[in-house]
């Protein structure tokens, strides 16, 4: 071997290491990946096309609802949208006659003349949300964007380090102030409001979680330490209690955290996950019962008054995804949550109904089998494949039919006072709001029109308006518009409905979006 020789040789091991260590900067969340033809830390042409290159997501079109029929969640969907009373039972769930409302309404049938809220459900139900409006677009990805509790702000967190907050109490959305984060590495991941909405906290690649205030003409805006033992540290996810008091947090060194506000300290580092914390949410309002989901694919769940540094034990663990957990929604009854996963799918469960050991075992085994990286590879074809529950998992019902790339994306039930939440809708890697019938397992909806991920989805608690926040940077508000489901443009949202099954761009399709508008027509016209 000559000199020559010798000296390709270093190269090459000087290139293999030069890869090794960008690799692990840009996982790390300390590099970040810039266009240089484009000044802006979003370039929209390099998104969009990452985002078309993803193969569709895999659609279950024959959910598994048997262990749903009959349960306790079942009957409470079905009380809550009408489709128990006795004055429709003869009208098939969400069909029943616009004119017998009206009627049973002017009677006072229902005691009031009045909609009930079930009544209100079953119109809701006709109208998801479909046309698009594009309502800000920032110089960077949209990490975070959600209602605060009475739907009167909108919060929104993008990768340009600005939080931005927008008046919605009138319908309008109007900015009314940016706040600047502080000490962000690679971008803001989380946001949480405080119950009585006057404070918000958010995290980042830190040691610290910040703290500030909404509202008020002195800005108030705190860093509170979390002391982690890693250098190489961030916190993923963060809740408040119900009180206000703590702020529950999910870090990447496997541990929760607890701040103390009152006692302006942490007071409680408990070790929880094989792996990044990704996500936590409270079961109530109660902030007792809390639930914890990482990358180890295990959703736990901790009951906050026996929580111990010294023994951190779980109540109970809830296992059946075959990859890591990228987000957490509980019902807020105590009992039920959704969890999205990196398996591409959301599972359904009662945290009543906790997972033997053999399948926490099966569960682990199968994470540990998938060697890929959600953030810029393909879903292996091993997920994509659809195949049965693994053995023991208690989960009610498991829904497949979004992409979950890239990014931590969010699902959340539907809100209580306009649809009984009887939706779950979730973001997608394909730049799409995908919105699932809870009973039946289907897609009732999905609306297209983002370039790049959609990572964060937010339902107005009272109003008929859903917002995404993509990586395309814009935030866009979606209402219904009946012209949508006529319109046979190329722009036009696909609706599916659950009773038929899945709708595509062909022309049975389009004959069944027609169909279903001369129908409604035709009920508009009798009302008349």
């Amino acid at each position: 071997m000559n000199d020559s020789d010798l000296e390709r040789d270093s190269d090459s091991d000087r290139d293999r290491d030069i890869a090794t260590i960008l690799q692990y900067l840009i996982r790390s969340g300390q590099v970040r990946i810039i266009a240089a033809t484009s000044p802006h830390l979003y370039n929209e042409g390099s998104d969009e096309e990452l985002t078309s290159s993803r193969s569709s997501p895999k659609v279950d079109h024959h959910p598994d609802t048997s262990s749903l029929k009959g349960s306790d969640l079942s009957q409470a969907i079905l009380l809550s949208t009408g489709a128990l009373n006795d004055r429709h039972s003869n009208s098939p769930p969400g069909m029943i006659p616009l004119p017998s409302m009206l009627r049973s309404r002017e009677l006072g049938m229902n005691g009031r003349h009045h909609f009930t809220l079930g009544d209100r459900c079953q119109i809701m139900q006709r109208v998801i949300p479909n046309k698009k409006d594009t309502l800000d677009r920032y110089h960077g990805k949209v990490f975070c964007g959600t209602f605060t509790k009475n739907g009167d702000v909108f919060m929104s967190a993008a990768q340009d380090y600005c939080i931005r907050f927008y008046d919605t109490s009138s319908g309008l959305f109007k900015l009314k102030r940016t706040v600047e984060a502080r000490d962000v590495g690679w971008s803001i991941l989380d946001t949480a409001v405080s119950p009585d909405g006057n404070n918000f906290s958010y995290c980042s690649w830190s040691e610290c979680i910040h703290i500030c205030n909404i509202s008020g003409e002195q800005e108030i805006h705190e860093a509170l330490p979390l002391y982690p033992e890693e250098r190489r540290f961030c916190v993923f996810a963060i809740r408040f209690s119900q009180d206000g008091r703590e702020i529950l947090c999910g870090a990447n060194d496997q541990f929760l955290y607890v701040f103390n506000r009152e006692q302006n300290k942490r007071t409680l580092r408990i070790y929880s996950h094989e792996d990044d914390v990704n996500t936590v949410a409270f079961a109530d309002n109660t902030s007792q019962i809390l639930f914890s989901g990482g990358d180890d694919g295990i959703c736990k769940v901790w009951d906050r008054r026996t929580m111990c540094e010294f023994t951190p034990k779980p109540v109970g663990i809830l296992a059946g995804h075959e990859d890591g957990i990228t987000y957490v929604d509980s019902k807020g009854d105590g009992r039920h949550l959704i969890t999205n996963s990196k398996d591409q799918t959301i599972k359904l469960w009662d945290m009543r109904a906790f997972s033997p050991s053999s399948c926490i075992e099966n569960a682990y085994k199968a994470v540990k089998s998938h060697n890929w990286d959600y953030r810029w590879q393909r879903v292996p074809s091993s997920l994509n494949r659809h195949k049965r529950k693994l053995p023991g998992d208690t989960s009610l019902m498991t829904y497949r039919g979004h992409s979950v790339l890239q990014t931590l994306i969010r699902c959340h039930f539907s809100p209580e006072t306009t649809t009984g939440q009887s939706y779950i809708y979730t973001g997608c890697a394909q730049g799409r709001v995908v919105v699932y019938d809870v009973l039946t397992g289907k897609i009732k909806a999905t609306l297209k029109g983002h370039k790049g991920c959609v990572r964060d989805v937010s339902w107005h608690p009272y109003r008929n308006e859903i917002m995404s926040s993509s990586w395309d940077g814009t935030i866009v508000k979606w209402t219904f518009n009946k012209t949508e489901i006529d319109s046979d443009s190329d722009e036009a949202t696909i609706l599916y409905d659950s009773r038929e099954g899945e709708a595509s761009e062909s022309t049975q399709g389009l004959r069944r979006s027609q169909r279903l508008a001369e129908q409604r027509r035709k009920q508009e016209s009798e009302i008349c």
